[in-house]
């Protein structure tokens, strides 16, 4: 396994910062844009990208990913799995087309499904002692906590915004 597929987890949401933290400089925005542009990145970037890669894996790399969260080969499962994270991964990329409570469903529906899976991952690493690279490693850590630092984003940049008297925007 190479070591893109060890950090891949942590990878698009360090290049979703960086994108957004350039974005930000560039138009010097204020607090509330800023937070909001940051938010934005995270959830096309961050997200939608990183879960169009985990898309193409489950579906094109069935096999090789199975065994890299120890699940056995030749599921059918996997299929299912590939089809949600692409689902999720152009829901990601609409982030930066749609707002608000679009934005609102998005950290939603993927929070639930990822702490979900998180804790799943926590199941088979106490149950089952499954110590594997995409079981145990990033991939848990990522489930259980980027949705929460998303959610909390999105709080944070609501509250700011309506402190500032700024109106719901659809640009950010």
């Amino acid at each position: 396994m190479g070591i893109f597929e060890l950090v891949w987890p942590v990878f698009f949401p360090l290049v979703g910062a960086i994108i957004a933290l350039i974005h930000i400089r560039w138009k010097k925005m204020g607090r509330a844009e800023a937070i909001g542009t940051f938010l934005m990145w995270q959830l096309a970037v961050g997200f939608g990208l990183s879960y169009l890669y985990a898309a193409t894996g489950h579906l094109f790399f069935a096999d090789k990913v199975a065994e890299s969260i120890g699940w056995p080969t030749g599921s059918p499962f996997q299929r299912e799995v590939g089809m949600w994270d692409l689902s999720m991964g152009i829901c990601g990329l609409l982030c930066l087309k749609f707002r608000e409570d679009f934005w609102t469903a998005v950290i939603i529906g993927f929070g639930i499904f990822s702490v979900l899976a998180g804790l799943g991952h926590v199941y088979e690493l106490v149950v089952h002692a499954d110590f594997s690279p995409n079981n145990a490693g990033a991939v848990m850590y990522i489930d259980l906590f980027y949705p929460l630092i998303l959610g909390g984003l999105h709080i944070w940049y609501r509250r700011v915004r309506a402190a500032a008297g700024s109106p719901a925007s659809g640009e950010v």
